[in-house]
């Protein structure tokens, strides 16, 4: 049996890691069946990845309690900081 595990440079973030055994297991399931290439796979970890920590220091204590307004909010946020086509990505 393989183990889905995220090499050491794409470790969960504290949400996920804190989650339950199938959580955890569907967040890792999304990003090695749904997306192929390896280099994608990364950057949308990363993504997600910034994306959890941001609502994370925000005061989002689980993924149960991300909301669309947070996601909003991160996108606006990244507006300020990114070109249109980053943001977008």
């Amino acid at each position: 049996m393989i183990l889905l595990a995220p090499p050491p440079a794409l470790a969960l973030p504290a949400i996920v890691a804190s989650a339950d055994d199938q959580t955890r297991t569907r967040f890792l399931e999304f990003f090695a069946v749904t997306i192929r290439n390896p280099h994608t796979r990364r950057a949308y970890m990363r993504a997600a990845g910034n994306f959890l920590a941001w609502v994370a220091a925000r005061g989002v204590s689980s993924l149960a309690a991300v909301q669309p307004l947070h996601v909003a909010g991160w996108v606006a946020a990244l507006a300020h900081e990114m070109s249109a086509p980053s943001v977008k990505q």
